[in-house]
Formats: structure tokens, C-alpha cells, sequence
């Protein structure tokens, strides 16, 4: 049996033989590229040596732990392993060719390096690096032989045990192979990444350089200098030079620490033009392996060598550089995030940015001319622009200023429910007119219109969304101040003892009750089936929406049973899959996504959570006992405006919830229709993926739609190119998002002392600079809670949230399904009176709102004190698990 392999003979097939990193440096070579001489000790001379010296069965039993196994009883099996290694005997065949190999090296006593190469290492699923070990400058045959004996042995350290346990590789699936090299005294060296693992960049190269040996700059002993580089010119991007006190050296019988002379201190290890080479290196070499590389090497006598590489595990999405300055586009003016923005709390996707400026201006304009009369405001008073990706209102300066001095007349446009406006005209006229325009574009589905059709819908729906809303904003102040009435008399009735106002106010049904009722009653509906119960909570939350999707029932669920559940599944996501979590209609709603409906009805089938109709009806019957002692005790007058009070305020309140609830009662079918338009793009080459749409700018896609690209029968088109058209452009504008995403955008701009002074108080969200471990906010809902926060910046981390935690987000709407788990709810943005606080008291949590800062604040998982009474959130320490 041959045991040894050139590794100029190495493929990309050959990691069970030849493992992960054997495979990357032959890549390295078959690319062309500078690698020290060498050849692996296949694991076949691995599985011989366990053989031949009868350490299978042993290892096997040492190294089968159970899941729960502390620290010390993996050092412990480590331990017993590696004396069983270092006991055993070389057979002669594997040193006769070992022997060998080496001299072709260049004799016998040529200095080597010798490095793990493990069939689960280096692979893109996840990083093994480091867990077995090197051996540098090794000279003789009998010293390269006990190398290759302790680099097997390192297969069973604790740490590589443990690591590959939480892998969920088993003891059995692994084998080592061993690379042995021509030893490299190099210079300088370190480690290259060919994509930015900071920000996800595949156009910048980061560099690590310091002076010696690279063991101590891949195993963090030695602070290095850090190099960005653009890859495809060259150009360093940045630089940032260490102090470099120590580097590791080549002796006589391997490697040493030594001091790094004074002169090199402080000077660079790597020139520009050397940090050039190199990045080009590593852009041939990830343009080889398909995939950014993390890459070491080494620089001897101005010469690189590259000594491994190893496709980058987790590196995250590509993101532009996090915006610093806050530029406005119309400079005589003010710019505020409020009322509708609080609805779009990240970067606005490019295609709804462009539709709904327009059409929030028109509908807001069209709202105001209606309260104060007609050409109160002119075109350009009211904009809706974006300012590094995200919303704001944006006002002239003079006509803002005319609108505040009238706000009197507008209330009584209000309480007169003048056209579409207040709780009549939402009811009689606003929320019919958003139903049948939705129903006149449900007459034909999507598939059924042509291009120029599928955009004038999604424009039409849109628009009708947003004047919709402006409807919605009607309702919000009246009952708002319905609330604070009834509170303000209550206040004056009041005696110790007697409950808050808001336990007049409770058990009242209203959209997101009724939603939640649904999925209690859909847990209590599969609770019929134990194979169903099993399905729903065995199942990842991605395998039940995928059943739901195709109507295939889980393993081991009848399918007529499976398929009458998916019935009034979806019966459910009918009434209630439009709530939107953010009206950017790039974010998918329940109806496209229902993962945080179905971990609700998980959570109910686990038995946690109470039952929303016995809460409801505990209220109910609390409230009435409320009201009655009140009946009893007030006198005639005082008592006939406390009912007349409260009844506004329960009238009110209920009807604010629900309309809010309707607010994306349009985007089902809009996204249908433009995801339709996306599909065909992608057909006719324009786009690569159906969802890339919404990455259009407006302007792209009319063009698309008028050059006849989305058709349903393909007319033109353009796919054969190498990619498609605009697919370089969407990629660049979801890097400027995701950059954008990480901004914490200002309230109010200018940012100006003078503009906190004259409108913070108005705004929905609290400071955003609150030093110390207090954070203060608007007490919303009483109680006190102690327990971790887990911050949510939308659906798609729903699933982090576990039983018990305290709810924290930038705001939330009637689309959050998540309060039933939660033990409290703090959020940036919101107050007393707004739909995370009505909910939060209906749960019977305490609710700490308008913060401005607890999701920056809070991001690492601390433990916090939630106290809804004095309206604080107290950071207490932090989690084990961020």
C-alpha cells in the first residue's frame, strides 16, 4: 500500500485520503502559485498505525461521550488517548516510505514542517482550524516520525473532541492525514482573508503581517500590522502598524520567542507594493476554489509563500461602510422619523423608496388640505425622502411652522369626522375603499397580466395602502385622546387602592386578540392527533412552512388530517397574513412567511402561555366589577361623566388596534404581483433571483416593462449574457443596505440642540444618548421583571426568542405574534398610548417604551430589570448566550 502523496498530486476529491488541508495546498498548485515542496501521510497510515498497535476499540470507547460531558472529563479521555498514541510503534512500511519522502525533500535532515490535515477540516461548513498540531523546523527521520505520532495523536485533544461533538461529528467519522513541507524561514508572514470578515466585503483583502514565523500571528501571541486591499488594483485601503515586541524563530531544535530588534519594531512588515502581490495571490487562489479563502503564508528573501488554505466559514453578507455624516437632500427644511416611519424602521429597499415618496406626499398633502382647507399645503412642502436609506418626513420650513399654529381647527376637522377622516370615515368610507380596490386587482391573479398591468397594480395598491393610512392617522389622535381624558378625570376620582385606569380599558377584542385567539385555538385543533402534535413540534419551523407551502403531510401525519389543518391554517393566514412588520413591502408579511405564527402555536402546544380566552374574559369580568363599584360610588354628575369618559375611551381604543391591523391589507397581492414581475425578469435575463425586484430603482423596471421584459410569454429577451444585466447593480445597492442597516438613524435632522428643544418632546422615541446602566423611557404597563433581554430587529430573528425573556425591539406592530412569550416589552420607539403598550397591559407585563436606545444598548443579551411603573430599564449584567 502507498502511504505518501505529492501534493502537486492532490485534488479536490482527495479529502478522505488526503484531508482538508492537503487539498488546499494542492488547489494552491494547480493554480499556479508559490507552495514550499512537500507530500502527505495519507490517512490510510493513520488507520495502519491504529491498527497495527490495536488503539480502535479504545479510542472508540474513551471517545464516545455523552452530549452533557463537562471539560475536565474531555481532558480526562484526551489524556488516556494521546498516552495510548505515544506508546505505539511506526510500522515499518509507513517509515520506509516516510523515509523516503523526506529525502526527496532534500535529505534526511532537511528542516520540515509538520501540520494536521484532517478529513473534516477546512471545510465551508464549518472551521476546524487549530484544533490539531503543527511542528515546525523539524529536522531527522526519528524526530519527523515522533511529529507524525504526536500530530495524530492531537486528533483526540479535548478541545478538538469537544468541538467536534457540537459539530455533531462522531468519533468514528474522522481520520488524519499529515502534511510534511519543506521548512520555510520566513521573514514575515501571517494570514490573508480574500474577503473582509468584518463587513463581508469579497472586494477587499484583509492582511495580518508580522515579523518571523507565522505560528505566533495564526495562534494570536503577537500583535500584527492589519492591511486592507482592494484585490483587483492593488490599492491598500488602509493600514493600520503594530507595535511588533515579539516574533517566533526557527533554533536548532525548533522554534523560539525572541525579542524583535528596535528598528523593526514599528515598521511595517509588509510594503505596499508586497501587500499588492499578495492580495493578488489571493484573488487567484479564491477565484480557483470558487469561494473566499482564509490563506497563510509566509515571505522569505522577497519571496511569498502560501502555506494553506481553507475556504472562510461564516462570513457574513457584503456591507458598505456604516454611514458617519447625515446629509440632507433639500437643505431648507426639517426632516422628522414619526407617525408612518415608525413602520419602517430599516433602510427603505430602493424600489419602495422611489414609489412611496410620491405617494405618501399626495396622501398626506390630501389629509391636510382636508383638515385645514384647500392649498394649505403647495407642492414641495410635504416630501417623503430617504437620508442614508431611511424615511423621513420632510417639511418646509414656513408651512410646517403655519400646520403647527393650526392645529386646533384640524382637531375639530377630527371630532367632526369631516370626508374620510375619524372613526366614521374609517369605518364608512376609508376601509371600504382600501377593500374594493384591492378586490377590483384580485379579479385576475398575477400570472393572468401583463407587465404594464402588474406595475399599475402594484402602484395602485400601494397608493391605496398609504392613503389608507393617512385615514389611520386620523383615528390615532382621538384616541389617544380619549384615553387621556377618561385617565385625566380618573385621576381625580381616584383613592388609594383602587386599580390603574387602564383596568377599565382591558378585554376588549380587537385585531391582533383575535389573531392570537386563532392560534391558540389552531394548537388546541392539532392537539386532536398525537401524530400531528408530534409533527408540529419535532418539525423546524422551515420543514412545517415548506409542508404548508406544497400541502405534502410531515412524516408519520395522515394526509387527510395534515390537509385539514393546512385548511384552516391558511384560513387563518387569510384573515390575519396581511399584518406587516415593516410596510417596506421587501419584508415578507405572514401570508409569504408564517414561521412566527407557527413557533406561536408551538409555544402553545408546549403548554406555556395562558389561554387568550380565559385572559380575555378574567378582564372582561374584572372590568365590570370595576365599573359597577364606580356606579356606586360616584354622585350623579361625576358619575355620568365618567362613563360617558370611559365609554369614548373603550370605544376608541379598539377601533385605533384594528385599523392599524388593516394597514397592509394590500400587500399580499402587491407582492405577488411584483414578485411576478421578478420571475419574469429573471427569464428575460435582467435580474437573477424573482426577489431582486424590489432592488430596482423605478425607473429600471417601467423601462424593463415598456421594452417588453415582463411578459408572460418572454417577447424579448436578454439571458445568455455571462450574468444577468442588472444583477451587478442589485448586488451593490443590498451591500449599501445591509451597511446602512447598522446606522442608528437620527430622530430628527438637522441635528441641531435647537431641534431637540423645540420638538423632542414630541417624538416617539426617547434620547438617543443615555449614558450609564439606567435606561429611561415612557412606563407604559406596571409590574417589575428581572430576566435577559433578547433584542428582535424583526421576522427574521423571531425564532431567538425564548419563553420568559424580555421582548426588545425598535418598535412592534399588530403583526408580532411574540408578546404571549414574553415577561416584559421595551422599545425605542413608541409611548403610553401606542399598540405595544395596549397589548403589553392586556398580557398583564410591564411594558418600558420610547427608549430611542435600549436595541443598541441592550444587543449583547443582558440581563435587565424592566420596572413599568417608574418607566426604567436597569442593565443587571450580561448573558451567557448574545
Amino acid at each position: 500500500m502507498t502511504y505518501v502523496k505529492d501534493l502537486a498530486d492532490v485534488g479536490r476529491s482527495d479529502i478522505p485520503e488526503a484531508g482538508g488541508k492537503a487539498v488546499g495546498l494542492g488547489g494552491i498548485i494547480h493554480a499556479g502559485l508559490p507552495v514550499p515542496p512537500g507530500f502527505v501521510l495519507t490517512t490510510g497510515a493513520y488507520s495502519e498505525f491504529v491498527a497495527a498497535n490495536n488503539l480502535g476499540q479504545a479510542i472508540q470507547e474513551l471517545a464516545a461521550l455523552p452530549p452533557q460531558t463537562s471539560p475536565q472529563d474531555y481532558e480526562h479521555a484526551s489524556a488516556l488517548i494521546r498516552t495510548l498514541f505515544s506508546k505505539g510503534a511506526m510500522p515499518s512500511g509507513i517509515e520506509a516510505e516516510l523515509t523516503a519522502a523526506c529525502a526527496r525533500l532534500g535529505g534526511a535532515d532537511t528542516a520540515v514542517s509538520v501540520r494536521s490535515s484532517a478529513t473534516a477540516e477546512d471545510l465551508a461548513s464549518a472551521s476546524f482550524a487549530g484544533q490539531q498540531e503543527t511542528y515546525l523546523n523539524v529536522s531527522g527521520v526519528d524526530a519527523v516520525t515522533t511529529a507524525v505520532i504526536n500530530c495524530w495523536a492531537s486528533l483526540w485533544t479535548a478541545r478538538a473532541m469537544a468541538y467536534r461533538a457540537r459539530e455533531g461529528v462522531l468519533p468514528g467519522g474522522v481520520r488524519l492525514a499529515v502534511v510534511i513541507q519543506q521548512m520555510v524561514e520566513a521573514e514575515a508572514a501571517g494570514v490573508m482573508f480574500t474577503a473582509n470578515p468584518s463587513n463581508g466585503r469579497r472586494d477587499q483583502t484583509v492582511i495580518s503581517a508580522a515579523w518571523g514565523l507565522g505560528e505566533a500571528v495564526v495562534s494570536g501571541q503577537v500583535t500584527t500590522d492589519d492591511l486592507t486591499v482592494d484585490p483587483t488594483t492593488g490599492r491598500v485601503l488602509s493600514r493600520q502598524t503594530a507595535d511588533k515586541e515579539v516574533m517566533t524563530v526557527a533554533t536548532e531544535n525548533g522554534t523560539a520567542e525572541e525579542k524583535v530588534p528596535e528598528a523593526r519594531r514599528r515598521a511595517p512588515a509588509l510594503d505596499d507594493a508586497a501587500a499588492a502581490e499578495l492580495a493578488g495571490y489571493g484573488r487567484r487562489i479564491a477565484d480557483h476554489f470558487g469561494a473566499p479563502q482564509d490563506i497563510e503564508w509566509a515571505r522569505a528573501r522577497g519571496t511569498f509563500f502560501l502555506l494553506q488554505s481553507r475556504p472562510i466559514t461564516a462570513l457574513p453578507e457584503p456591507a458598505a461602510d456604516v454611514p458617519a455624516e447625515w446629509p440632507v437632500p433639500y437643505p431648507k427644511g426639517l426632516y422628522f422619523r414619526a407617525s408612518i416611519v415608525e413602520q419602517m424602521p430599516d433602510p427603505l429597499s430602493p424600489l419602495f423608496a422611489d414609489l412611496i415618496d410620491g405617494s405618501v406626499s399626495r396622501s398626506l398633502s390630501g389629509l391636510m388640505n382636508t383638515a385645514l382647507g384647500p392649498n394649505s399645503l403647495r407642492e414641495g412642502d410635504v416630501r417623503f425622502p430617504t437620508v442614508n436609506g431611511y424615511a423621513y418626513y420632510y417639511y418646509r420650513t414656513w408651512p410646517m411652522l403655519r400646520m403647527t399654529g393650526r392645529t386646533v381647527p384640524a382637531l375639530g376637522a377630527l371630532f367632526r369626522g369631516k370626508a374620510h377622516m375619524g372613526i366614521a370615515g374609517w369605518r364608512d368610507y376609508s376601509h371600504p375603499r382600501y377593500e374594493r380596490i384591492i378586490k377590483d386587482w384580485s379579479v385576475k391573479p398575477p400570472t393572468e397580466l401583463d407587465g404594464g398591468q402588474l406595475l399599475a397594480g402594484a402602484q395602485a395598491l400601494l397608493d391605496a395602502g398609504t392613503v389608507y393610512y393617512t385615514a389611520v392617522q386620523s383615528i390615532i389622535p382621538l384616541a389617544d385622546m380619549s384615553e387621556l381624558s377618561f385617565r385625566a378625570f380618573y385621576k381625580g376620582v381616584r383613592r388609594d387602592g383602587d386599580p390603574p385606569a387602564q383596568a377599565f380599558l382591558l378585554g376588549f377584542d380587537s385585531e391582533p386578540i383575535r389573531a392570537e385567539k386563532s392560534l391558540y385555538d389552531l394548537a388546541g385543533w392539532a392537539r386532536s392527533d398525537p401524530s400531528l402534535v408530534s409533527a408540529l413540534l419535532e418539525c423546524t419551523t422551515a420543514e412545517l412552512a415548506e409542508c404548508l407551502r406544497t400541502g405534502s403531510a410531515p412524516a408519520g401525519v395522515d394526509d387527510v388530517l395534515w390537509q385539514e389543518w393546512r385548511f384552516t391554517f391558511r384560513e387563518h393566514l387569510a384573515l390575519y397574513g396581511h399584518a406587516v412588520y415593516n410596510l417596506d413591502f421587501a419584508t415578507p408579511v405572514p401570508a409569504d412567511d408564517p414561521s412566527a405564527q407557527l413557533e406561536t402555536v408551538r409555544f402553545y402546544l408546549r403548554g406555556q402561555g395562558t389561554d387568550p380566552h380565559e385572559r380575555q374574559r378574567q378582564l372582561t369580568e374584572r372590568r365590570g366589577e370595576l365599573m359597577s363599584e364606580m356606579a356606586a360610588r360616584l354622585g350623579p354628575r361625576r358619575r355620568a361623566l365618567f362613563f360617558r369618559l370611559l365609554k369614548w375611551a373603550q370605544e376608541t381604543a379598539p377601533v385605533r388596534e384594528d385599523a392599524l391591523a388593516d394597514v397592509g391589507l394590500a400587500w399580499p397581492l402587491l407582492r405577488r404581483m411584483l414578485l411576478e414581475l421578478g420571475r419574469r425578469l429573471v427569464s428575460s435575463g435582467v435580474i437573477a433571483a424573482p426577489d431582486d425586484v424590489f432592488w430596482l430603482r423605478f425607473q429600471e423596471l417601467q423601462s424593463a416593462v415598456e421594452f417588453g421584459l415582463a411578459e408572460t410569454d418572454a417577447g424579448v429577451s436578454l439571458a445568455g449574457a455571462s450574468r444577468p444585466v442588472r444583477a451587478a447593480a442589485v448586488e451593490k445597492r443590498r451591500m449599501l443596505w445591509r451597511g446602512q442597516a447598522k446606522a442608528v438613524a437620527p430622530q430628527m435632522l438637522p441635528q441641531k440642540p435647537w431641534m431637540e428643544k423645540a420638538f423632542g418632546s414630541m417624538m416617539p422615541a426617547g434620547p438617543q444618548h443615555q449614558p450609564g446602566d439606567v435606561i429611561k423611557g415612557a412606563g407604559a404597563s406596571s409590574g417589575r421583571v428581572t430576566a435577559t433581554a433578547r433584542v428582535l430587529r424583526g421576522p427574521e430573528d423571531f425564532g431567538r426568542m425564548q419563553p420568559g425573556e424580555v421582548l426588545v425591539a425598535r418598535m412592534t406592530t399588530p403583526a408580532w405574534p411574540l408578546f404571549a412569550m414574553a415577561s416584559a416589552v421595551v422599545t425605542d420607539v413608541g409611548g403610553p398610548l401606542s399598540h405595544s403598550s395596549i397589548v403589553a397591559r392586556e398580557y398583564g407585563i410591564p411594558a418600558v417604551l420610547g427608549t430611542g436606545v435600549a436595541t443598541q444598548r441592550l444587543a449583547g443579551g443582558q440581563q435587565a430589570t424592566v420596572d413599568g411603573d417608574a418607566g426604567t430599564v436597569t442593565i443587571v449584567a450580561a448573558a451567557a448566550d448574545a
